[in-house]
């Protein structure tokens, strides 16, 4: 009888050394996934971001269209400038302006126009995938969106966001811990996920990772 009741014990202890493990090395685990998620998410939104710019250089504002935004990038082209030289001080001592320069053949500066793509990525970029969120089951796209913020003063700024719930992005990792790390960020009066942009005020475009 001494003998099972040390044996019950000893299956106790184990139980409970397991126990303890598991409440110590699930948030780390869970913290080195989310690492792991978030990175490539962080460089989506990134690439996300650039190609917004980019087309705002060319349009003069945001969009909150994927099916825009991916045509921009697919079939658009952008102007490039080749420069060549610059205007020196003896240049500028004998007279010479860039224009003036430019005529003398002194310096050159060529435009040409170069596929959207290329100029921001390359020719074999999944463009395609921009929209979806990535490393999660289902093509589950990022909210896109974009508008005109007016300031205080009247400026008319236009703005645009991007940005993805980390009941997506952490999909399939502990349930529990993600609701944990949801609550914390509502607590914060920060969004619980990841986002690039803001649809409520003009910012400077930076991710809430930044």
């Amino acid at each position: 009888m001494r003998t099972i009741i040390q044996i019950i014990l000893f299956v106790a202890a184990l139980a409970f050394a397991f126990l303890i493990y598991k409440s110590i090395q699930n948030p780390l685990d869970f913290e080195k996934a989310k690492t792991e998620k978030y990175d490539v998410v962080i460089a989506k939104l990134k690439d996300i971001r650039k190609a917004q710019v980019e087309y705002k250089n060319v349009y003069g504002k945001y969009t909150g269209s994927w099916d825009t935004l991916i045509n921009f990038i697919k079939y658009d082209s952008v102007k490039m400038v080749f420069r060549k030289g610059a205007v020196t001080d003896s240049m500028i001592d004998a007279g010479l302006n860039e224009k003036k320069a430019l005529r003398l053949g002194l310096i050159i500066r060529d435009t040409s126009r170069e596929s959207v793509l290329t100029s921001l990525f390359s020719k074999d970029y999944p463009v395609d995938d921009l929209k979806y969120i990535p490393n999660i089951e289902g093509n589950i796209e990022f909210h896109l969106g974009a508008t005109i913020f007016t300031t205080g003063s009247g400026i008319q700024v236009p703005i645009f966001q991007a940005k993805a719930h980390n009941n997506n992005i952490l999909n399939g990792l502990d349930e529990q811990l993600i609701i944990n790390l949801n609550d914390e960020k509502r607590v914060q009066g920060k969004y619980p996920g990841l986002s690039v942009g803001s649809l409520t005020e003009a910012s400077n475009n930076a991710g809430n990772w930044e």
